[in-house]
């Protein structure tokens, strides 16, 4: 399965997670804009690697392993958005789109360089702290 869209439901998961407290996989679907069955069927595939706690029907909850990793995206995703608003004047209103695709694909080095390009941040362009 590609990491993109793994990383996707996890960091989702965490979002939703933050917003309601609890997620429940129809919760999921309708933030990723997927069907219930495809939810289902990705919800088996990261529980069995170790991201989150499913049971059908139930709430779902990230694991340590899944937490730790839905941090970082975050704060790639936030991080990205803050360089796309702050250094190549994008809209802040239209950045979570890209923020989303890019926040994938950033090695760790570039990230440390964006993060010391923009001076170490607190909060992204919405307001939100970067750092969990």
């Amino acid at each position: 399965m590609p990491n993109e869209q793994r990383e996707n439901y996890i960091r989702a998961i965490y979002v939703i997670s933050k917003r309601k407290g609890s997620v429940r996989s129809k919760d999921l679907a309708a933030y990723l804009s997927v069907s219930k069955n495809t939810v289902s069927t990705m919800l088996s595939r990261i529980s069995t690697e170790g991201y989150v706690a499913y049971e059908r029907y139930g709430a779902l909850a990230l694991t340590r392993k899944g937490t730790s990793l839905a941090k970082r995206l975050t704060e790639k995703h936030r991080l990205i958005e803050l360089f796309l608003a702050k250094v190549l004047k994008r809209d802040p209103a239209q950045v979570h789109d890209e923020a989303c695709l890019l926040e994938h694909d950033f090695s760790p080095q570039s990230m440390a360089a964006m993060k010391k390009l923009l001076g170490n941040p607190k909060s992204d362009p919405h307001g939100s702290p970067i750092y969990q």
